[in-house]
């Protein structure tokens, strides 16, 4: 059950209220940003909620139980406030939002009402519209892990060990094909080392953002590297990156590439549906064996 302070609950008692809606949003870069639909800047709970950045939120039905309703909140972009393109860089993905009500005439009083997630942020004629999530949706996600012959670990973290120092390497943009591939030089290359590798730009407009590579093709002494999805803001020449080698997540690559199988996370012996539901037809060979030595 849901407190109210008593100096908020005598307040809404009153014959006029004075109560407005305010919101904190928590990014995963540990930015906090305040808003208020109010007409001045709102001080409470160690926050500043700003009044210029013109936030107006829809209704929101509240269920009891598990249902994952959700909302929304719109405004105009403000450079004080939310930009195109922090949105359009992703910053805001799956942000926290904390909703408050709030007596701007007396600000200390306020009530927490509920925490939400953003979930799709969309842009339209200078403005944004960001779907609030209830954190019940998260309820929908998978958790844990899930048997398969691939590794689920990400290439370089705790589970995987590897140390990506000897595979990493700093280029920097010498042409652009297009809006997701490039030419840089990354001496003579062979194979596709980089593919399904992470790129991250460490200047130009879209400095501090990482990519994934999604191919790799060598000629000469210049590689061209194409990214899964185009940045938010277009790649010029001259961008410095760092890119780091990718894995395919197979067992064969742990062991050939990286010298790591001790340390895969899957289950490369696992025999597939098709295995599993084949029978003794006198010309497969079925003797126990395991599929990947």
């Amino acid at each position: 059950m849901r407190h109210v302070p008593a100096a908020l609950a005598a307040h809404l008692k009153g014959c006029a209220t004075t109560t407005c809606h305010a919101w904190r949003l928590t990014r995963h870069d540990r930015v906090v940003l305040g808003f208020t639909e109010h007409d001045r800047d709102l001080v409470f709970d160690g926050t500043r909620f700003l009044a210029a950045s013109g936030f107006l939120a829809s209704d929101t039905d509240t269920g009891a139980g598990l249902s994952a309703e959700s909302g929304d909140v719109a405004g105009a972009f403000s450079h004080d406030a939310i930009t195109a393109e922090d949105i359009s860089a992703g910053r805001y993905d799956g942000a926290r939002v904390e909703v408050f009500l709030v007596n701007w005439a007396e600000p200390q009083q306020h009530l927490l009402l509920r925490v939400q997630d953003i979930g799709e942020v969309t842009l339209s004629g200078g403005q944004f519209r960001a779907e609030l999530r209830r954190m019940t949706h998260r309820l929908d996600q998978v958790q844990g892990r899930i048997y398969s012959r691939r590794c689920d670990a990400k290439l370089g973290d705790r589970r995987c060990k590897v140390k990506l120092d000897g595979y990493r390497h700093n280029g920097v943009v010498l042409a652009v094909e297009d809006e997701v591939r490039f030419r840089t030089a990354l001496g003579r290359q062979t194979g596709d080392r980089f593919r399904y590798g992470v790129l991250t730009f460490t200047s130009g407009a879209n400095a501090g953002l990482s990519m994934d590579v999604e191919s790799q093709m060598n000629q000469g002494h210049e590689t061209v590297l194409t990214l899964w999805l185009p940045p938010p803001m277009a790649m010029a020449e001259g961008d410095a990156f760092t890119v780091t080698a990718g894995c395919d997540k197979s067992f064969g690559m742990c062991r050939s590439t990286f010298g790591n199988s001790i340390n895969f996370q899957g289950f490369p012996h696992m025999p597939g549906p098709d295995f599993a539901m084949s029978y003794a037809d006198g010309e497969t060979v079925h003797d126990g064996r395991p599929l990947i030595p």
